[in-house]
């Protein structure tokens, strides 16, 4: 999940881990929208800043799973049975699929519904600037990765990898929606399952908006998992529509199994050097274990 560079960084180190959302990304804990911000000669545009506000949000502490805990949010939110497959789970980045929907492609399978994965790009940049032969061997590792996390899950197919630009999957989101709307034909597929339009990251968002459009012309529902939105929203926090929210509760086998595919992900749970830590630390990780999984419809 790389950030853009220039993108504010942690401990001053060249940003890296979110590429923000630069469409008027909302401010964090209840501070103005960069939207409002009156724009001064010579300081960044609008969308500019909406960026950088974004990725603050993504840079910023966090809000930890503690918080989460106490806000009880499977008896607060309403709980929805398995679709009946079968299911396309879309991913902008491989991990991104198991982070958010894992527990619940491990009980499709365990049901014996039929599930179809797409990832949009192969995450090449989440290591940062790199040449293009070390860019290629990550996102060949992340490949590897993504497969044996897949298998920990259960019988699946192979992932169709569509091979877009890692942190530039806005410019490619007619080409995103195009595949994906082919894909929900060629499966039958009964639900779509994408990253959220609203998680702060415009990768994520990007693939949010083709999964969106692609439902709309194959008349086909989408449900959309959060990533990022653990990380920088709060409980009852305004800027998520939580009117749209359901949680998928995971019964221990399927919580299990989603450990053991997070595991794989060795790229995104290391250091990356050069004094970067790494890109999923325990405390994202700990957002993404829990007994259920939540969508939003």
């Amino acid at each position: 999940m790389p950030r853009t560079p220039g993108a504010p960084g942690i401990q001053g180190t060249p940003s890296t881990r979110s590429t923000p959302s630069t469409a008027g990304a909302p401010g964090i804990q209840g501070t103005p929208s960069t939207r409002s911000t009156p724009s001064t000669p010579g300081a960044p545009s609008t969308p500019a800043r909406a960026r950088q506000a974004a990725a603050a949000a993504i840079d910023a502490r966090g809000t930890d799973e503690a918080v989460w805990r106490a806000a009880r949010l499977p008896e607060l939110l309403p709980s929805l049975a398995l679709p009946a497959g079968p299911v396309l789970v879309v991913a902008a980045h491989p991990d991104d699929e198991v982070l958010g929907f894992g527990g619940t492609i491990a009980a499709l399978r365990h049901a014996g519904a039929r599930v179809h994965t797409v990832c949009l790009t192969d995450g090449e940049a989440s290591h940062g600037p790199a040449a293009p032969a070390a860019r290629a061997r990550l996102a060949a590792r992340r490949r590897d990765e993504l497969a044996a996390a897949l298998g920990d899950l259960g019988e699946l197919p192979a992932p169709v990898h569509a091979g877009l630009p890692d942190t530039a999957l806005d410019a490619y989101e007619d080409d995103a929606a195009a595949l994906i709307g082919r894909l929900l034909d060629a499966v039958g597929a009964a639900v779509c399952v994408a990253p959220w339009e609203g998680d702060l990251h415009s990768d994520h968002e990007a693939a949010g908006r083709a999964a969106r459009r692609a439902g709309r012309d194959t008349a086909t529902p989408v449900w959309s998992y959060p990533v990022w939105m653990w990380h920088w929203a709060r409980p009852h926090d305004p800027r998520v529509p939580w009117h749209r929210a359901a949680v998928l509760p995971l019964a221990a086998e399927a919580a299990v199994r989603k450990r053991a595919a997070l595991a794989r992900f060795a790229s995104q749970l290391e250091p990356r050097g050069a004094g970067a830590g790494p890109v999923l630390p325990p405390q994202e990780i700990a957002h993404h274990t829990r007994a259920f999984e939540t969508v939003l419809r």
